[in-house]
């Protein structure tokens, strides 16, 4: 079984902003392969199913990004998961350019806030991950009011094609392993 996790913040207020995309990209798993979202364990919307053969959990952690390792580390331990090899956490870079991806089986967290929770209440940076690059801010722009504004009108219109290939990037992990994914998909 593999738990497939989305960062993001909840609320209509944050829909559609940058912050978001871990979210966005499991809406677009979920809706591909029929599955849908429902209040779950561990303060997280989850959705369970099979994608590419393999069971999976979706889980949209509620607890707000800052503290998503508490509802990550409880649902490792309800569903008896080895993060090294049964976790995928999907979130948002400002280190990558806008719609880059890049997979990792490990890594620090970066100054990712949700990631620094993860791995906090994990305690460790073994488990995979797929980071999606959302650009710089422009200017002297805030990072933090950054990543909580919503999309320009370009990147809004390339969004459904970047979450049609992290979805596509997802099932390639679960059909084929991370190397395949990370052979295909990570920058050379």
């Amino acid at each position: 079984m593999w738990l497939i996790v989305g960062l993001g913040n909840p609320g209509e207020r944050y829909a559609r902003t940058r912050h978001n995309i871990g979210f966005e990209a499991l809406d677009t798993l979920a809706r591909r392969h029929g599955l849908q979202f429902r209040t779950g364990r561990a303060n997280s919307l989850t959705a369970e199913g099979t994608i590419a053969g393999q069971r999976v959990v979706l889980a949209k952690p509620q607890t707000f990004m800052n503290l998503s390792g508490q509802a990550v580390s409880s649902l490792r331990a309800w569903y008896k998961l080895d993060p090294s090899r049964e976790l995928l956490v999907i979130y948002d870079d400002l280190d990558l350019p806008f719609a880059r991806l890049r997979l990792r089986e490990r890594g620090s967290a970066g100054t990712h806030n949700g990631m620094r929770s993860i791995v906090q209440q994990l305690g460790s940076v073994e488990f995979p991950r797929l980071r999606v690059g959302i650009g710089q801010p422009p200017g002297k722009m805030d990072p933090a009011a950054y990543v909580l504004a919503r999309f320009n009108k370009e990147e809004e219109a390339a969004l459904p094609a970047l979450l049609d290939t992290i979805a596509d990037a997802v099932e390639l992990v679960l059909r084929e392993g991370l190397t395949a994914a990370m052979n295909r998909y990570n920058p050379s």
